[in-house]
């Protein structure tokens, strides 16, 4: 009986991570309800678990006093010191109450309830694993598909992959291996509950790191990022290190970095831009590919108005506005774009000498941006 619980013990906790003190905790609580429902007995009892010779003994703890009221949970001073002449009031004594039979229906009752706290024990085990690693990015395997949800299989854990953060352009089957972003993390009744993304920006944040070392080792910085899922998305970068380029390491050589990012996103189009504290720079940047004439800022109303050529101004919008709004999202600023004519008969363009102007004739601004498979007619205005 000995060997076989301690080889058990040792098993639990070699297969499933739990301590054996979980394990002798839930057993000791499962004796004791099972002494109390089969023998309808309703004393505090302790239970004496000998892990050395396998044995299982029941005792009943009673308060000593003057008189009984209770006999189930009180001794008298007297009936006590028969036992103990030391014994005083206040003092707990216990007396050995194991039935004979007592192991066999142990053994039935508390089946039920160590199975349970050994899987709360897992449970809670696998939380701690879990929220760990809230808002990083896990590679699954898809288990199942309803109309609700996809089930993703994260080794201990299945998690659940939401509809509204599923790519438009992706298509998943059972057996799939697939890259997500965790979200959420919750301690639910049924045990951890996992929810995972393929659509937030911060998937696409950390596949730059898992691709980029010098994002990784914090040589480069990923400043912001904008993305609507499985069309385009914009990313702003920055070193501290002037002999770094920042979009340059994140394209890698011939855009072999940015092109395994884009084949996970099944070819989400990616524009990565450099970052700047000068909010000039910084939205004529983010609106590249389009070439920007001059940006005017309103520092109050954290707004800005860029004047683009005639030609380009189709393409510094985007299909149904689609560059614009990924460059305010990433700027964090609003922005009103403006043709060359219409900013020239509103008279707010060119201004005056000295103001900060961006010039066709000098593409020094946009040299290190980068825009992945980027088609021009694919961003003219419907």
């Amino acid at each position: 009986m000995s060997s076989e619980l301690l080889d058990a013990l040792v098993l639990l906790e070699k297969e499933k991570g739990i301590s054996r003190d979980v394990i002798i905790e839930a057993i000791e609580a499962a004796l004791i309800s099972a002494y109390r429902r089969n023998f309808n007995q309703a004393q505090n009892v302790r239970i004496d678990l000998n892990l050395g010779s396998g044995t299982m003994r029941v005792f009943a703890r009673k308060e000593v006093v003057e008189e009984v009221f209770d006999p189930r949970l009180e001794i008298s001073l007297e009936d006590a010191r028969k036992i103990n002449p030391n014994y005083q009031i206040e003092d707990v004594v216990e007396l050995e109450v194991t039935p004979k039979d007592f192991g066999r229906i142990a053994a039935q009752t508390a089946k039920q309830v160590v199975t349970q706290r050994v899987r709360e024990a897992e449970r809670g085990i696998i939380y701690s694993e879990f929220i760990d690693r809230e808002e990083d990015i896990m590679t699954g395997i898809v288990q199942r598909v309803d109309s609700k949800f996809i089930y993703v299989s994260l080794g201990k854990i299945e998690a659940i992959l939401p509809a509204n953060e599923q790519m438009p352009n992706e298509r998943y089957k059972p057996h799939d291996r697939i890259k997500v972003f965790i979200t959420k993390v919750e301690k639910t009744t049924k045990g951890p509950q996992i929810f995972v993304s393929r659509t937030h920006p911060g998937l696409l944040k950390r596949l730059f790191e898992m691709e980029v070392p010098e994002i990784y080792d914090g040589t480069v910085e990923i400043k912001s990022v904008s993305r609507e899922a499985g069309d385009r998305s914009k990313i702003s970068v920055h070193s501290d290190n002037p002999e770094v380029d920042p979009v340059g390491s994140c394209v890698g050589p011939k855009g072999t970095r940015v092109q395994a990012i884009v084949n996970e996103l099944k070819g989400e189009k990616i524009d990565i831009v450099k970052w700047s504290d000068d909010p000039f720079v910084f939205v004529a940047n983010a609106l590249s590919p389009s070439k920007v004439l001059d940006v005017i800022v309103n520092e109050e109303e954290k707004a800005t108005t860029v004047v683009v050529p005639d030609y380009q101004l189709s393409l510094a919008i985007g299909k149904r506005g689609q560059n614009a709004r990924l460059a305010a999202k990433l700027t964090g600023w609003k922005i009103d774009i403006k043709s060359e004519t219409d900013a020239r008969e509103a008279g707010i363009y060119p201004r005056e000498e000295g103001i900060l102007t961006f010039d066709d004739e000098d593409d020094s601004d946009y040299d290190s941006d980068f825009s992945l498979d980027f088609d021009d007619n694919e961003d003219i205005l419907d």
